[in-house]
């Protein structure tokens, strides 16, 4: 009997099968009403539901990072970073949230305090309302540590759907790559890290979203922000879902030098690494370095146009990396456990 491993919540290849297995290929299409996520014909982090001339826009995710707390931010804050950046990509704006928490008989208070705090503080800094929510509590043994779950809900006028990636976009990223996976697979292997030296960037994209919004929505045609799998299966699933072929470049992708350390030292490709404070879009190439220039503005001063997407139906659904010796290679998917309760 087939069983379930930890590869099939990495959020790579592995991720995607078990899911169109048991869920997406079972929901008869009277029921997909929505748009997003069983709406169309590709999963995505959210959904919304029409209504009127608005849209009401929903995430749902549960956080089992191993450990609960890490240099910058702690489960906590990364639940309601996260849960707030789900919305945004959808082109919503982040109004209300629901939390859900399993703790394992044992925990201490004083961290579940410290948990919950900064839950609490990231969702009022952002206007985000929570609205309700659970508390349950497991035996010892049964559950390890601390199970987070959020519902996210927003409000939109438009939708950003990531199947509207045409040839001609540039893809941008807000930032350095890889700097949560890289801090969660360090700890979790053992390394002894200074915050100074490698912290999570987990946070909410508010600041920047909502001026992508206002501005330039008519512009974007895909945004995520790319944490399990990372850039690598964010791109994938774009180029499947738009038909196209998404070719980088490397030498324009930002990676901190210890990130690229950490990953070369444990093997892993920071492509596929999680990043929980950056947003990856997909935009029209004549707005692009207007863009650009917009989000170098807010702050984010390592903001790159890394790549650009191109029509070939020989190669469509794949994404190439062009290297910075100037070769090309196939940027897979990730596959594999990868890096186990990274969010």
């Amino acid at each position: 009997m087939a069983k379930i491993t930890l590869s099939h919540g990495s959020g790579g290849v592995e991720t995607s099968k078990i899911l169109e297995k048991l869920i997406f290929r079972k929901v008869p299409d009277d029921l997909k009403r929505v748009v997003g996520g069983l709406g169309i014909d590709f999963p995505d982090d959210a959904a919304a539901i029409p209504v009127g001339e608005q849209y009401i826009v929903v995430t749902t995710d549960s956080y089992t990072v191993n450990p609960p707390f890490f240099p910058e931010t702690n489960i906590g804050g990364l639940a309601a970073s996260g849960t707030i950046n789900d919305v945004l990509m959808l082109g919503g704006k982040p109004i209300a949230a629901m939390d859900s928490i399993v703790v394992e008989e044992g925990f201490p208070e004083e961290d579940l305090r410290l948990i919950v705090d900064t839950m609490l503080d990231v969702l009022r800094s952002n206007g985000v309302a929570v609205i309700g929510g659970d508390f349950k509590v497991m035996p010892q043994g049964t559950i390890d540590n601390i199970v987070l779950n959020m519902v996210g809900i927003g409000i939109a006028k438009r939708l950003i759907v990531d199947k509207n990636l045409k040839p001609g976009d540039k893809i941008i990223i807000s930032g350095p790559v890889g700097e949560h996976g890289a801090v969660i697979l360090a700890l979790q292997q053992g390394f002894r890290i200074e915050a100074e030296e490698l912290k999570s960037d987990a946070k909410p994209l508010t600041d920047l979203m909502n001026i992508m919004i206002d501005r330039y929505i008519d512009y974007i045609h895909a945004a995520r922000d790319p944490t399990r799998g990372g850039v690598s299966m964010a791109l994938n699933d774009w180029a499947k879902s738009s038909n196209t072929v998404i070719v980088l470049d490397e030498s324009k992708i930002p990676i901190k030098e210890v990130v690229r350390s950490y990953s070369e030292m444990l093997g892993i490709d920071p492509l596929a690494l999680a990043c929980e404070g950056v947003a990856l879009l997909g935009v029209s190439a004549e707005a692009a370095d207007d863009i650009l220039r917009e989000i170098r503005g807010l702050g984010y001063h390592e903001a790159e146009i890394i790549g650009e997407v191109k029509h070939s139906p020989r190669y469509s659904g794949t994404v190439l990396l062009r290297s910075v010796v100037g070769g090309f290679r196939i940027l897979e998917p990730p596959r594999g456990e990868l890096v186990p309760r990274i969010c």
